[in-house]
C-alpha cells in the first residue's frame, strides 16, 4: 500500500513591504516548516511546491540553531527548499495528495494571498474531499479562496492565524499588506479563533477535519499532528 501524500506549499516572495529587509518562510522556535515535516514525513511522501518554483527564500531572521529541529533540518534538508517544484504544475492533481499545507513566513502574505493559481489549486484540493492546513501566516493563501459556487473556503468557518496582537509586537503591522487576523475574521464571517494570549498554541480543525489552521509558530507541531489525525486517525506518539 502506498503512502498518503501531502503537498508543502512555501512562499516565493523575498522582500518585507518596503522596509528594505528580506523575508520568505520561516524556521525559528517551533518552526514552522521543520515541526510538521518531521511529524509528517516517517508517515506520508511529501512534494514540495512554490509559486515560483526553485528555490524558496527562507527569512534570514528566522534561522535559529539552538533549536534542535531547526539546526537539523538547515544541515541536512536543504534540497527540499532550494528544489522546490512550480506550483502551478499541480492545477488538476489534487487526487494524488490526501493534503495540502501552506507553511507561514510574511511571504504568503504578498504571494499567495492573491495568487489566482494557489487558489485554483486550494479549491480543487477541498472539493476533491482533500485536507487544507496552513499555520501562522500560511493562513494568508486561505483569506480569499473561494469555491466553485463562489464562497469563501473559509465562510462560516472556524479559522485561526497570526494575530493582530502578534504582528503589534513584532513591530510589523505597517509593512504588511493587510491585517491577517482582520481579513480572517471578515472572510469567515466573524469566526476568526485566538489563543487566550499571544504567542500561545492554537489549532483550529473545522469542516469535518478537512480544514486545519494554526495560529503561530508555537501551533506549527500541533498543526502537523492535526494533519496526521485527519490522515490516519488518533496520533499514537506525539514524541
Amino acid at each position: 500500500m502506498s503512502q498518503p501524500k501531502v503537498l508543502f506549499v512555501l512562499t516565493s516572495h523575498n522582500k518585507l513591504g518596503d522596509t528594505g529587509k528580506p523575508t520568505g518562510w520561516y524556521l525559528v522556535h517551533d518552526p514552522e516548516f521543520a515541526h510538521p515535516y518531521d511529524v509528517l514525513a516517517p508517515h506520508t511522501h511529501i512534494t514540495i511546491a512554490s509559486p515560483a518554483g526553485g528555490e524558496a527564500p527562507l527569512d534570514p531572521s528566522s534561522i535559529d540553531k539552538s533549536d534542535k529541529s531547526s539546526a537539523a533540518f538547515l544541515e541536512h534538508k536543504e534540497a527540499l527548499w532550494k528544489q522546490t517544484e512550480k506550483l502551478e504544475s499541480f492545477v488538476g492533481r489534487a487526487k494524488e495528495f490526501d493534503a495540502i499545507f501552506y507553511v507561514g513566513g510574511h511571504g504568503p502574505m504578498f504571494d499567495l494571498a492573491g495568487d489566482e493559481t494557489s487558489h485554483k489549486v486550494i479549491r480543487e484540493f477541498y472539493e476533491g474531499g482533500r485536507i487544507v492546513a496552513a499555520v501562522c501566516h500560511g493562513p494568508a493563501a486561505l483569506v480569499n479562496a473561494q469555491l466553485s459556487d463562489g464562497s469563501y473556503l473559509i465562510g462560516d468557518s472556524p479559522v485561526t492565524g497570526f494575530s493582530n496582537a502578534e504582528e503589534d509586537a513584532v513591530g510589523l503591522t505597517a509593512a504588511m499588506p493587510f491585517q491577517l487576523e482582520t481579513e480572517l475574521n471578515k472572510n469567515s464571517g466573524g469566526h476568526f479563533q485566538k489563543a487566550q494570549e499571544p504567542w500561545g498554541v492554537k489549532v483550529v480543525t473545522a469542516k469535518g477535519g478537512r480544514l486545519i489552521t494554526g495560529q503561530n509558530p508555537a501551533s506549527a507541531k500541533a498543526v502537523g499532528e492535526a494533519i496526521y489525525e485527519a490522515i490516519f486517525g488518533e496520533l499514537v506518539s506525539k514524541t
